[in-house]
């Protein structure tokens, strides 16, 4: 039933919209309904998950959609290892309902309170080196599409659907049910620890392909980092200590941080002290865990970021012209860079379409100021091959998005023919994938 529409905001905090009316749907029917609705008002509807997307992906001055509601049903093939679930689930709770089977996802980034739609039409990913992005595990997914027709899609059914909604942005249809490709449950050895950052780079071949899952931290202003690889193991026998969890993940990377974010903020000379001290207060450790728990931790200090995947050999010189940047503003930076480590897929808009990927992610706290080094390093990275997070802050348009993306024209084709009226659209897909109708002569 439709509620009162209070102004919605991101986790962030950087994105707002009003909508005209909040539809809360239980079913495929009722997604289908509202879409039919919409467009029988000439209204836009749009689908909202978390709200963890710093773009303005979600946002709407028609009619939202909060999938929280909505009651597919659950399958789990443990045979198969296949399950099934509403595309409102959060990455958590699908988490913690496979493992109650036996079963994981092969890999998951480091936030998971994202929901399963959200996530996978943005492109998320973690990192891993023999891993593309969460969307190369969906193996079938149903799709309402803008005339408000139901599809059922996989690599069988509607290819072309399939290879463009699994990571569609909201702008082919509204995910209501994915199928997705498991695992049997799995044990983490995580190992983190400070190395010189040219150390890293120098080693970097053996560090990616040696590990299951590697990334490191970058923290400006010093020529240190944070290092971590994830490795499957047999056993969890060395689960970390509650007492070291809260230190480390609790009060020293949130409440600690929060506070040195607060401090850099207010007196900005401080900041590259505070980096320093930053970078030596996360010392080595070696800990076991349930997969998803190790991949995932808690997130409360908010901030703005981008994020830029880059062909894997480019990423020293994006590095180097980074530090160039941080040290020639005229503010200073207040969080680490973060790099990943993605496998091609085959998926139209995924940033890792036919090929190995480093992900460069740049962030700044809340309240601080951002857009001159965003968009300093959009620029490097745009020269530079780079194609950035769809659900992460950037300038692109889909002039220069489309020859970065070889099967783009091919998306928009079949956007043309799911939501021929543009009912998915708003601001953010109008920049990034054009804002015109459909040409002459296209049919849904």
């Amino acid at each position: 039933m439709p509620g009162t529409p209070p102004t919605w905001s991101n986790w962030a905090g950087n994105q707002h919209s009003t909508a005209t009316a909040i539809l809360r749907p239980r079913s495929v029917e009722h997604i289908a309904e509202a879409v039919r609705s919409a467009a029988a008002a000439g209204r836009r509807i749009r689908a909202v998950g978390s709200g963890h997307s710093f773009t303005g992906a979600a946002l709407t001055d028609g009619d939202r959609l909060e999938l929280a509601e909505l009651d597919t049903g659950v399958t789990v093939d443990t045979a198969r290892r296949l399950v099934t679930v509403p595309a409102g689930m959060t990455l958590h709770a699908l988490s913690d309902l496979l493992a109650r089977h036996g079963l994981a996802l092969p890999n998951l980034g480091d936030i998971d309170a994202q929901t399963v739609a959200g996530a996978l039409s943005t492109g998320t990913h973690g990192t891993g080196a023999r891993l593309g992005c969460l969307s190369t595990f969906v193996t079938a997914l149903t799709l309402v599409t803008g005339t408000g027709e139901v599809l059922r899609c996989s690599a069988d059914e509607h290819r072309d659907v399939f290879a463009a909604a699994r990571v569609g942005l909201g702008a082919v249809g509204v995910l209501a049910e994915v199928t997705l490709r498991c695992v049997d449950a799995f044990v983490l050895r995580a190992h983190e620890r400070p190395a010189p950052l040219d150390a890293v780079l120098a080693e970097l071949p053996a560090l990616i392909d040696g590990h299951d899952h590697a990334e490191f931290y970058w923290f400006p202003y010093t020529s240190r980092v944070q290092v971590k690889t994830n490795d499957r193991v047999p056993a969890d026998d060395r689960p970390l200590p509650r007492w070291r969890g809260w230190l480390d993940d609790e009060f020293l990377a949130n409440t600690v941080f929060a506070g040195a974010c607060r401090l850099g903020r207010a007196v900005p000379a401080l900041a590259p002290g505070i980096s320093a001290v930053s970078a030596r207060a996360l010392t080595e450790r070696t800990y076991t865990g349930r997969s998803d728990q190790v991949f995932c931790t808690p997130r409360r200090v908010r901030f703005v970021e981008m994020e830029y995947a880059l062909p894997r050999a480019v990423l020293p010189t994006a590095l180097d012209a980074l530090r160039r940047i941080i040290d020639g503003l005229p503010f200073k930076v207040l969080f680490p860079v973060e790099v990943r480590f993605t496998a091609a897929d085959d998926i139209w808009l995924s940033h890792g379409y036919g090929r190995d990927s480093a992900y460069v992610a740049i962030h700044q706290y809340v309240g601080a100021p951002y857009e001159p080094y965003f968009r300093a390093f959009e620029e490097v990275a745009t020269e530079l091959g780079g194609r950035p997070h769809w659900g992460k802050l950037h300038w692109r348009a889909a002039a220069d998005l489309a020859p970065a993306y070889p099967r783009f024209a091919d998306f928009l084709a079949v956007r043309d023919r799911l939501d021929p009226d543009r009912r998915f659209a708003n601001d953010y897909l109008d920049r990034v994938l054009g804002d015109g109708a459909p040409p002459p002569g296209a049919t849904s």
